[in-house]
Parts: C-alpha cells; structure tokens; sequence
C-alpha cells in the first residue's frame, strides 16, 4: 500500500473472470460466425418501438414541463448542455427514443469516459484498506458474446464532451420474474454528479460485437453482429443521492456511491430484455466483508490504450479493501489491468452455485493495475426496489 497521494481513473467498463454468466457458458466457445442467437430473440419490429401510455408518454411530458419541445429535443436540441437546462434533479430524468441515432459507426466512435479520481490510498492508520493487490492481467471473454456472457453488454451516452461508452449488465427484477428490463451500471456512466446533470440518449447494447471482431472487420459486419439484440433505450435511470451530490469530473466524496439501474426499452418490440437475451443475474445486497466474498469476477468492454472497446475482456481475483475517507463506505478492490471503458461493468461472486452480481466497476489507478467498485448496501437496495416497484412493470 502506498501512503502518498496518486491519482485514480473512474472507468468506463467491467472486469470478470471464469465465473457462469449464461445457462450456456460453459458450452463448447464455438467462434463459427454461423452460431447467431435464434430468431426468437431478437426484438419484434414495429413502426416506432414506443409503448402507448407507458414511460414514454412521461418522458415527452417531463421535456415540456422544462420548456422542451420534443421534436425539437429529437432535431439536435439534446445538443444544448447550457448549465440551466442541464436537468440534475433525481426526478428529472428524459431520455426519449431517437430512431436509429446510434447506428453502428457512431457506437464504434464513442470513447470512454476518462474521469479521474484525486483520491490518497487510505493511511495503514486508518485501518481499513488492504495492501495494494498485485495487477491481474485481463482476458478475452470466449465469443459469441451472447452464449459465454449474454447479460454484459455496453452503455452508450452523450456528455457535453461528445458520445461515451460504459459496460453494464442484465439483472433481474424482484417483481417481474421471468420478463426484466433493468441494467445495472454506473453512477457517473448516467450522471456528472455535483457540477452537472443527467447524461442523454443513454442506451444499453447486449452482447455489442457478438464475434469481437477487429475494427477492420467490423466495418462489414452486419447488424446482428454489431448488437445482436438490438439497441435498448433507458426510459427511466436512478442512481444514488450521494452521487448526485457529491460526484463529480474527479470522483468526489460519490465515488463509494457510484452504482445506478437503468430501466430500458427497445429501439423496435415490445418483449423483455431478459426474454430478449434470455439470461439476467440476482443482486446481492448484503456487502459481505472481502476477507468472506471469496473470488469476485468483473466483465467489461475496455476503450483506453491497449484496448479499443471493441472486445469483452474479464478478471477474477479476491478481493481487498479500499479506503478514500475514513468518513465513507469501504470500497472493494481487486487486481485487473482493465482500462477506460469498463465502469459500470459488473462485479460477480457464486453465491450456493449461483453467479450473483455484488458490486461494479468505478474508480483505478491510472497504471490501470487494479479496480475498485462500491459496496452495494441498503440504499442500493431501495434504489433497485424503487426502479423496479414503480417502472419495472411497463
């Protein structure tokens, strides 16, 4: 452990490791270009995609309520990130559908979301962090992505820096088994935190580049390839108070806070994400101690150098304990060179043989020889409570 400050790097993806995150997973990793998923997964098209009277009907509310003609939003005008129009609130959030806004080339084009974090490694006095772990060399998830490791998938935004890439993951709503349209991500994958507001046009690609082709070759890929289920736009996202507070460009006092769930919808269809992919992970709430987690899995979609965002890479190692302020939540850590592009991407422990998802990625160092992501607590817990008991349904 070092005692003197470093500068640490919010990134924009996941880590993981041999953990089983498919009913399929541990099949054969056929890499054959033939092995597609079936045709009953894939989104029913329709004319628009929208749901009559549901969170859409809502969102175009919410724009008026601001002043904000929709068509207009539609047009450019989600362009406009002057700070008074900038909506922050929790309540606040909009994000209505815009056909065919991310084509493929505009999702190769995103980068990730480069936050850093001036944060000291906690003080050997302070008595709750671990020495620093040894670095975990990342590798390739098997391909097809939506066999090996169906459930992780990107997040794509735009900020007022241009478009953004996170990693997220499917999981499972309480109330709506069988038929889940939530995500889990990362705080400031959704949110600029304190200095800003919510990021727009979020939306979420399973399994993106199912075959991890090389930019060369996926410029004649096809679109089953790119986003083999399709894009799912966020119709709703929720993130903690304490990152809407207290986050910001350089990790703030919300880093420990940094998780957010996404309720999503598809571009065209009406079915389920979790019916559309066919897999979704439980969330464990109950912040087990790193010394009793046993090995943690992270997955994730790297963008910073050596990796392009492109392919899914995982990591698994134990996990320690990291400390930014005796004042806040101790944060687990884990060993994983994963760079930029993985925030948000989940962290996985077996739980009675099953892969259960226990934290995310959210801040490392800029050496990119370790990863941190929050304990997921009670608030979390009533977060995921709230999205699910008042959206998960529609």
């Amino acid at each position: 452990m070092r005692s003197t400050p470093r500068r640490h790097r919010l990134l924009a993806a996941g880590l993981v490791a041999a953990l089983a995150l498919t009913a399929t997973a541990c099949g054969s990793g056929d890499d054959s270009a033939s092995d597609k998923p079936d045709a009953t997964a894939s989104p029913t098209a329709d004319a628009t995609g929208d749901k009559g009277g549901s969170l859409a009907d809502a969102l175009a509310d919410k724009l008026k309520e601001h002043g904000i003609d929709v068509d207009d939003w539609k047009d450019g005008g989600w362009k406009n990130w002057e700070k008074d129009k900038w909506l922050a609130e929790a309540k606040d959030f909009v994000n209505p559908v815009i056909d065919e806004l991310w084509k493929p080339e505009r999702m190769q084009s995103a980068e990730e979301a480069n936050k850093t974090i001036s944060a000291k490694d906690a003080s050997a006095d302070q008595g709750i962090s671990d020495l620093e772990p040894a670095p975990v060399e990342a590798t390739p998830e098997k391909t097809p992505y939506h066999r090996s490791a169906a459930p992780v998938g990107k997040v794509f935004f735009d900020s007022p820096e241009g478009s953004k890439v996170c990693s997220g993951t499917v999981v499972k709503d309480v109330n709506h088994p069988g038929r889940s349209n939530l995500v889990w991500t990362a705080g400031h994958c959704v949110h600029a935190g304190g200095s800003g507001g919510w990021y727009r046009n979020i939306v979420f690609v399973p399994a993106y580049n199912d075959l991890g082709k090389s930019e060369s070759d996926l410029s004649n890929a096809s679109p089953q390839e790119i986003a083999p289920f399709g894009p799912w736009w966020a119709d709703w996202a929720a993130t903690s108070d304490e990152w809407i507070a207290g986050g910001s460009e350089t990790g703030g006092a919300g880093a420990a806070y940094d998780y957010a769930i996404l309720h999503v919808k598809p571009e065209a269809g009406d079915r389920s994400l979790e019916e559309t992919v066919g897999s979704a992970l439980d969330v464990d709430f109950s912040t087990p101690s790193a010394s009793e987690a046993g090995s943690m899995g992270a997955w994730g979609y790297p963008a910073a150098a050596p990796y392009n965002g492109l392919r899914m890479f995982k990591c698994l190692d134990r996990p320690g304990r990291l400390s930014l302020d005796s004042a806040l939540p101790t944060m687990y850590r884990i060993g994983c060179t994963m760079t930029g592009g993985s925030s948000g991407g989940g962290w996985f422990r077996v739980v009675d043989g099953e892969t259960k998802l226990v934290s995310n990625t959210s801040i490392g160092p800029s050496d990119n020889t370790w990863l941190a992501g929050p304990q997921l607590g009670r608030g979390a817990e009533q977060l995921y409570d709230m999205i699910s008991t008042r959206y998960g349904g529609q």
